[in-house]
Parts: structure tokens; C-alpha cells; sequence
């Protein structure tokens, strides 16, 4: 008996998934129209026993095998979660500050007196924090609602593939997403990009489903999810509108004037749902709220456009790290250089391209398949509608100028994985045509050559998997070419190979990364050295073919080897370039250099003579894992706190707002998590948004609501590139006027107590 995958879920789809003997005719039928939903009429069947046995057209291995990969899935997001703490400290101290005050966590504070919050919409901190309300705060609690949002998004993903396709399809396309070495990354860490990747796979979900039946309510649930997509990374939202919007316009099964309407209606649900915080936020008296990060004017709206929003395209980001004037970008970018091939590049290829040549090959080749199908086909729309959202975010995070790391790149992750799972079984299904064969063989060999690049790019790890890779998928693009000739079970063998061999890098890489800890605020999946800053002109250096890197590189060095003169001088050596220092005698630096040595990375020392040997390019925990107290490591990874700081601190904490203030939100957010006490930081994430003024500082002080003022921090106290200065204000006073404290190798300075008093 032959073994199918799946029968057709709606008229004019696919014929019977088998991978028995090749069809004798295509196993496309004509498109017809849209059919009733299966099922529609019928009484449902408890949740449970839908969970547990499927749909009944499924083969019986279907919902065993589904469900085998979601705790499949989840075990492997939870093995050796706690190892990466509390991950990025920045956001970690906002939620701490959410389970400690509801206004915090409405608001999206970082200190739960309110000072300021941190620099996107709170909708990703919202989880978290509720789980730390419930659990304590714990590195298991703030990272398990990540691991929940993960394997919920392989289901949707899944099902949504699996809904016009098949089984099999779903489970390809669920694997891949899984495997993929940034979403398992991005998916055990707390930064907004996990429940983002959740809620745009859950739009394009919903948007597939308005294309099988015409039905309204779909295109609204799909503009709500969009909506809390913004209130979790604002326009990153709306990248794959524009695609979503032309393949519904045009391809779904109802009439103009319907399509018209229900895009409006779904664009109505999406300001609703998204903008009921922005409204309530806009309208809330700026004085018993906290101030806005990441503005400059205290404002969300210029946040959402300004820094977090056209800012990011062209680089113009006011008080950010790469603001203007900071860095220069070789082709334009000025966190690495664009351009088409920038996905590809040495920092980003191994995080996101391992099947992003399969996934683009396989988009044409379905869009080939449905040749002159009719208008509302939805082999084509479901396609396109993956593809599209594929090729708009791709080509956006192509081009963008402004910061952009590279676990952005976990939004592609879901779409590459539903073109993958679609496009091999829908020409698996055509094998019997000469061009299918050779375009499944194409696929193949374009994914095995493209995975011995990336593997060779880190020589040292694991030398023989890239051979394994390149061989073994050679070897199964040439069973593919004569794929129609064979028997059902060698068949089998050639695909199960060229599948196999082409998520065997990926897989490697993974599970690399999820035997690390990882913290900070760039942190990158796969081995060390796979992702390397300023390879392609990114911070750090020149080198690279785009030269450019931040002008004047780091002091001290961006991750390299043995890099030191943290202290100003700045001759450090950078991955992919020289840096010439930065600041300090560098080319266009900030004056006074980074206390604190800079960027820590593999035995790099600053002037204070603090080891930090994490590697801040790739987040991961190497040692402490932290630069010394303030600079630029204070500005991406927070500071040590010793425990003779945490005592000092915590005594007579109950008296005051804030314990402590401190520049730049990391450091703040480091010493909060420590004590467990609000922390006000002055000037937001880099110490650049002009919160709280100087006078606003001074008035805090005379009424004794701040203990101590911690040294250093965000930009040597200076703040970002085109901030407000108000850090360094803040800072001269405090130093010129309050006697100064130590606890261990931390200073500060105590508020209550003046100088001469």
C-alpha cells in the first residue's frame, strides 16, 4: 500500500502527496473555486481529541509525527536555558520593574520608580513579566515564555503549510524553522524579536486563510496581530504589509468592491490594536509618566519614526551608538555595508542563509507551477504570500542604513521555512517532469555548496561536516536529476538524503548555540568567529571589500585577539580591520575614551585593569561574560557587581525611589537586577535621551529620593553621538559636589552626603 502524505484540503489543490511511484500526469488539477472550509457543518470534536488524533483525511503518522516535533522542539530550546541568565540585562530590569509595579510594566519602564522606559513598545516585556510575577525572577522564568513563543510559531508555521499542502510539507517547513541557528537564539532569549517572528507568521497565517475562503474575519484577526506586532517593534511590523496587501487584493476568491473593504476593515483593526497604547501613552500627562527612551522630545510618536522607524533606513538616529557622525558604513550601512548580497555576508550569512538559496529557488519554481492557473489559485497566492513577505524583509534589512544586528534576521526564519517545506512538495509531487527533477537537483546542490561556504568560513569547527554537507548533498542532487527513474524506496533514500545533508549545518550550528550561554546586546548564533563584527565593514574596522566600520574603530579593539589600550589610545586590532582608535586619538572619536575598557572581548583590558572575557560580537558568556564597569562595555553589557556594591546599596534602599542612578541603561539595569531595587538611568540606553534634565536631577536630590550616583557608564558620561549632553551635565555636578564612595573596584558617589559637609 502506498504511503501518502496527505489528500488534497480544498478543490483545485494538489493531488494525493505520495511518495510512492512518479504520477504518470501532472498532480496539479485546474484551479476551481474556493470550497467551504473542511469540516464546516460538523460538530467539532474536543480540543483534546483534535490534538491528539488530527483531521481525518490526515495519514495516521501525521499528528503523532506534529506533535513529536513540537517537544522536540521545546526540548531543545529548554536544554541549558538558565546558562545565558538573565541574557540581555536591559530588558531583564524591565521586567523585574513590571513584576514589581503595574505601572512599569503598562508603561514599559526599566526601574519600577518610573524614570524612563526602554526604547520600543512594552507588548514583548508583558510575558515575561507576569511569568516573573508568578515565578520570581529567575533566569528560567523571563526565558520560558521565549521558548512557549518559539515552538508556538513552528506550529503555526506548520499549520499554516500544512493547511494547503500536506503533512509533510508542514513538518519540512517546521524542521527548518526550528533548526534555523538564530530563531533557536533569538527564540531562548528575551529581546522583542521572538514574540515579533510569533505574530508575523500568525499575519500570514491568517491572511492565507482569507485566500482559501473569501471570509472577512480572517484579514481582521490578521491586521490585530499586526497591531500588537507594532506594540512589540513598532514599523518592522508593517515591512510585509505592502506584499499581504497586492496578493489579497488581487488573488482572493471574492469580488473588488469585498477585497477593497476587507482591507480596510483589517487596516482598522490594526489601528485599534496598536494604537490604543499609543493613544493612552500620547495623551498621558508627560509628568506622572515615565519618560520615553530612545526619544528625544519625550515622545512615542517621534520614537516610532524617528529612532526606532526612518532612522533605522537612513541612519540618521539621533543619540544612538551609530547617530550621525558616529559610524561610517562601508556602502552606505553604518552597522556593516549594504547591499543585495548583505544576508549573505561574513556577520550575517551562517545566522539566517544556510536555505535562504533553496527557499528563493523554490519561490520561482511555484510560482512556475502555477503558470495560468486562475486569479485565486492558491498554490500561487500561498506562495506569494510567504515569498513576498520574504523577498520585502530581506531586501529592507538589505539596504537599511541605520543599527541592525544580526538576530534581526530571525523574522526571514519563518518564511524561508514555509518556502522550503511548500516548494519540495509541491516538485516532489511533478518529479515525472524533467524540469522538476532538475530544479529539486538544483535545489539541492545550490543548498550543499552554500553550506560548505558557511562552514568554511570557521575552518576549525567541526572540519569534516563540511565535506559531510557538500558530498552528501552532491550526491542526492544526482539521485534528484534521475529521481523519476527510481523505485519508491530509493526514492525516498535520495530525498531523505538531500534533505538530511542540507539542514545538517544548520543543525550543527544550533545545537552550538544552545550549549552557550548568551547575553548582552549583540549576541549571535553557531560557533565563535562564525559571525564576525566588521567583516564586511561593520563596527570595528575598515576591512572587509565595504571598508568603512566606526570611524576610528574602538578603543581597545572590537572582538579580536589579545586586544588592549582600552584606555583612549585606541590601537587595537578589529575583526576584518584595523580599528585606529575610537576615542581618543582616533579620527573623529569621542573625547576622554571609554572608561572601562571598551568593548570586552577575548583577554581584552582597559584602563581600569578589568578582565571581560566575553565576545560582545557573538553575546556569548566567556568567563563573566561583562565589560568593566561603564564604557562601552557598561553600554552593551552591563557591569560587574561585586558584593560589597550590592551591600552598600541595598542598605537603607527602603528609604528611596531610587537607590541609585547611573548613565546609560545597561549599567543600570545591572546593578537593578543585583539588588533587586529601582535604579534610575540617566539618559536612557546610551546614555543619550535628555532624561532627566539637570534640574529635574538636582530637584530629585534635594528631596532624597536618589542614594548614590554610580560612575561611569553609556558613553564615558557623555552620551550617544547627537544626545542631549545631559549625562555629562549630570555628571560634572555630581562629581564637583558629593563626596565619593568605593566598594570594591566600584565608585560612587553619595547624594545625601556633600563635599566640605
Amino acid at each position: 500500500m502506498t504511503t501518502q502524505f496527505d489528500q488534497p484540503t480544498h478543490p483545485g489543490g494538489p493531488g494525493p502527496h505520495s511518495w510512492g511511484p512518479p504520477p504518470t500526469t501532472s498532480a496539479r488539477q485546474p484551479a476551481a473555486p474556493p470550497a467551504p472550509v473542511p469540516g464546516a457543518g460538523e460538530p467539532r470534536q474536543p480540543l483534546a481529541r483534535r490534538l491528539r488524533r488530527g483531521r481525518p483525511e490526515d495519514p495516521r503518522w501525521a499528528r503523532p509525527a506534529f506533535l513529536g516535533l513540537l517537544l522536540a522542539t521545546a526540548a531543545l530550546y529548554l536544554y541549558n536555558l538558565s546558562a545565558s541568565g538573565y541574557a540581555n540585562s536591559f530588558y531583564s530590569a524591565a521586567v523585574q520593574a513590571g513584576s514589581a509595579s503595574w505601572k512599569a510594566l503598562f508603561f514599559g519602564s526599566l526601574d519600577a520608580g518610573n524614570a524612563i522606559t526602554v526604547d520600543k513598545p512594552p507588548a514583548a516585556l508583558w510575558p515575561m513579566a507576569l511569568s516573573v510575577r508568578i515565578f520570581g525572577l529567575n533566569s528560567w522564568a523571563i526565558l520560558v515564555p521565549e521558548v512557549i513563543m518559539g515552538v508556538l510559531t513552528v506550529a503555526v508555521v506548520y499549520a499554516a503549510v500544512r493547511r494547503r499542502f500536506s503533512p509533510a510539507a508542514g513538518l519540512i517547513a517546521g524542521a527548518v524553522l526550528a533548526l534555523t541557528p538564530v530563531a533557536a537564539l533569538m527564540f531562548r532569549f528575551n529581546n522583542p524579536d521572538a514574540l515579533l517572528a510569533l505574530l508575523m507568521s500568525v499575519t500570514v497565517y491568517f491572511v492565507v486563510r482569507g485566500l482559501e475562503d473569501g471570509r472577512t474575519k480572517w484579514l481582521v484577526w490578521a491586521g490585530v496581530a499586526v497591531g500588537f506586532a507594532f506594540l512589540t517593534k513598532t514599523l518592522q511590523a508593517f515591512l510585509i504589509l505592502p506584499a499581504l496587501a497586492a496578493v489579497y487584493g488581487v488573488c482572493a476568491p471574492v469580488k473588488p468592491r469585498k477585497r477593497l473593504l476587507q482591507l480596510g476593515l483589517a487596516t482598522v483593526a490594526l489601528v485599534v490594536s496598536g494604537g490604543w497604547w499609543v493613544a493612552i501613552v500620547e495623551l498621558w500627562p508627560a509628568s506622572s509618566r515615565p519618560y520615553i527612551g530612545g526619544s528625544q522630545n519625550n515622545s512615542f510618536l517621534e520614537l516610532t519614526f524617528g529612532y526606532n522607524g526612518l532612522g533605522r533606513i537612513n541612519g540618521d538616529e539621533t543619540g544612538s551608538v551609530g547617530g550621525r557622525g558616529g559610524m561610517g558604513g562601508g556602502g552606505g550601512g553604518q552597522w556593516g555595508a549594504t547591499g543585495w548580497d548583505r544576508m549573505f555576508s561574513a556577520e550575517i550569512g551562517s545566522q539566517i542563509s544556510w536555505l535562504l538559496p533553496a527557499a528563493l529557488i523554490l519561490f520561482a519554481a511555484g510560482l512556475v507551477l502555477a503558470g495560468r492557473a486562475a486569479r485565486t489559485d492558491l498554490t500561487r497566492s500561498s506562495f506569494l504570500a510567504w515569498g513576498g513577505s520574504l523577498l520585502m524583509t530581506a531586501v529592507v534589512f538589505s539596504y537599511m542604513a541605520g543599527i541592525f544586528h544580526q538576530y534581526y534576521t530571525v523574522a526571514l526564519a519563518p518564511y524561508i521555512a514555509a518556502l522550503v517545506g511548500m516548494g519540495v512538495t509541491v516538485l516532489w509531487e511533478e518529479r515525472s517532469k524533467t524540469w522538476a527533477s532538475l530544479t529539486l537537483a538544483a535545489t539541492a546542490t545550490a543548498t550543499a555548496a552554500w553550506g560548505y561556504v558557511l562552514l568554511n568560513r570557521t575552518p576549525e569547527y567541526l572540519p569534516w561536516l563540511r565535506w559531510l554537507v557538500l558530498v552528501g548533498g552532491l550526491t542526492g542532487a544526482l539521485g534528484l536529476v534521475f529521481v523519476a527513474r527510481l523505485g519508491r524506496r530509493l526514492a525516498l533514500a535520495t530525498m531523505g538524503l538531500s534533505l538530511v545533508t542540507a539542514l545538517a549545518g544548520p543543525a550543527a550550528y544550533t545545537l552550538t548555540t544552545v550549549n552557550e550561554g548568551h547575553t548582552g546586546s549583540i549576541v549571535t548564533a553557531g560557533p565563535a568567529g562564525a559571525s564576525r563584527m566588521g567583516g564586511r565593514g561593520g563596527p570595528g574596522g575598515p576591512g572587509g571589500p565595504g571598508g568603512g566600520g566606526m570611524r576610528g574603530g574602538f578603543g581597545g579593539g572590537v572582538p579580536g585577539g589579545n586586544q588592549q589600550n582600552g584606555n583612549g589610545n585606541g590601537n587595537g586590532t578589529a575583526q576584518g580591520g584595523q580599528g585606529g582608535g575610537f576615542p581618543g586619538g582616533g579620527n573623529g572619536g569621542l573625547p576622554g575614551g571609554f572608561p572601562g575598557g571598551g568593548m570586552p572581548g577575548r583577554n581584552g583590558q582597559g584602563q581600569n585593569q578589568q578582565q571581560g572575557n566575553g565576545l560582545p560580537g557573538t553575546g556569548r558568556t566567556g568567563g563573566d561574560g561583562r565589560g568593566a564597569p561603564g564604557g562601552m562595555g557598561g553600554l552593551l553589557n552591563g557591569a560587574r557587581v561585586g558584593s560589597e556594591a550590592r551591600r552598600l546599596l541595598e542598605k537603607d534602599a527602603g528609604k528611596y525611589t531610587w537607590v541609585a542612578a547611573s548613565i546609560g541603561s545597561q549599567n543600570a539595569a545591572s546593578y537593578q537586577l543585583a539588588t533587586g531595587d529601582p535604579v534610575m538611568a540617566i539618559g536612557g540606553f546610551n546614555g543619550s535621551d535628555p532624561s532627566p534634565t539637570l534640574a529635574q536631577f538636582q530637584k530629585y536630590v534635594a528631596q532624597g529620593r536618589i542614594h548614590y550616583f554610580i560612575s561611569g557608564g553609556g558613553f564615558g558620561g557623555r552620551g550617544g553621538s547627537g544626545g542631549s549632553g545631559v549625562s555629562s551635565q549630570i555628571t560634572s555636578w555630581v562629581e564637583k559636589n558629593f563626596k565619593k564612595v568605593t566598594a570594591g573596584s566600584a565608585t560612587f558617589y553619595d547624594l545625601t552626603r556633600k563635599t566640605g559637609g
